[in-house]
């Protein structure tokens, strides 16, 4: 458990129980201002919150293990002649979309799973920075921004946009049967 970690993990237990034993003192007659109950449970709150944020996801490790390439589009048309799927995410460290989609679909075990299949090509473009080269890529879909996912197959050889928010099933479902 990383530092940062350890600290709110320990804030918040003591303003659980600063908040706990107040109310108990206020319930037993003495003189503790609701607005200090409130104010601990607000920063109770808080530090629950970036907690939250700062633990590492549980699909971290298994996602790690996810080989990604870099966005090349003229090497699809290749990987569909060689019978492969090719999934692109385009994405940016900036973008809060972008996080959601990896926390709550791209680092899910179910997916990881199925993107490691030796059929299966990952590519990602990274608009962290401007980079004129994906985003003529993305202007060829008319998409001019992040998030952008799509998915290449024998199905779909031009490509099947994926919603800019992920779920699982719209992931999977894009996605050929397992062969």
């Amino acid at each position: 458990m990383n530092n940062i970690l350890l600290v709110s993990v320990l804030t918040l237990s003591l303003l659980l129980g600063l908040f706990v034993w107040l109310s108990y003192k206020k319930l037993k007659g003495s003189q503790i201002p609701t607005g200090v109950l409130a104010v601990l449970l607000v920063f109770a709150l808080i530090n629950g919150a970036v907690s939250y944020f700062i633990a590492p996801k549980t699909g971290d490790d298994a996602y790690k293990q996810l080989v990604w390439q870099s966005l090349s589009p003229n090497a699809i048309p290749d990987q569909l002649a060689q019978g492969k799927t090719v999934f692109v995410d385009v994405s940016a460290d900036w973008c809060n979309i972008c996080k959601a989609n990896k926390d709550r679909v791209l680092h899910q075990a179910v997916v990881v799973e199925r993107l490691k299949d030796k059929d299966m090509v990952l590519m990602h473009g990274d608009l962290t920075q401007s980079d004129a080269r994906i985003e003529a890529y993305l202007a060829q879909y008319q998409a001019y921004g992040v998030p952008f996912n799509i998915v290449y197959s024998q199905a779909h050889p031009d490509g099947l946009v994926l919603p800019r928010v992920l779920s699982i099933d719209d992931l999977l479902s894009a996605l050929p049967p397992r062969g």
